[in-house]
């Protein structure tokens, strides 16, 4: 007889229920930023993110790669995102 043994532990932290600052189905001209990390590929599975997020909602997508995973963004990147961008989804690890 085989037995399996189930890795997960309960949690020790509860859950805390959320809703987005955004409404992206009903909110109009929405823009979403998508920062990759600079991970390889990082880039190319936040295009495919924002390809489903635009044909599910409608949102717009804008584009950066910090290009470096060990570094913050910069500066410049931050203020082209608060400035364009009504929400922003960021890729970390790999």
């Amino acid at each position: 007889m085989i037995e399996f043994h189930d890795p997960r532990a309960a949690t020790a932290v509860a859950v805390t229920p959320y809703t987005l600052s955004i409404d992206l189905q009903s909110a109009k001209e929405t823009t979403v930023g998508f920062l990759a990390n600079g991970f390889p590929d990082s880039d190319v599975f936040l295009e495919e993110v924002a390809s489903a997020m635009t044909r599910r909602t409608g949102v717009k997508s804008r584009h950066w790669n910090k290009g470096n995973a060990s570094i913050p963004a910069s500066p410049r990147i931050l203020e082209e995102i608060k400035g364009s961008c009504q929400a922003v989804v960021a890729a970390y690890g790999h």
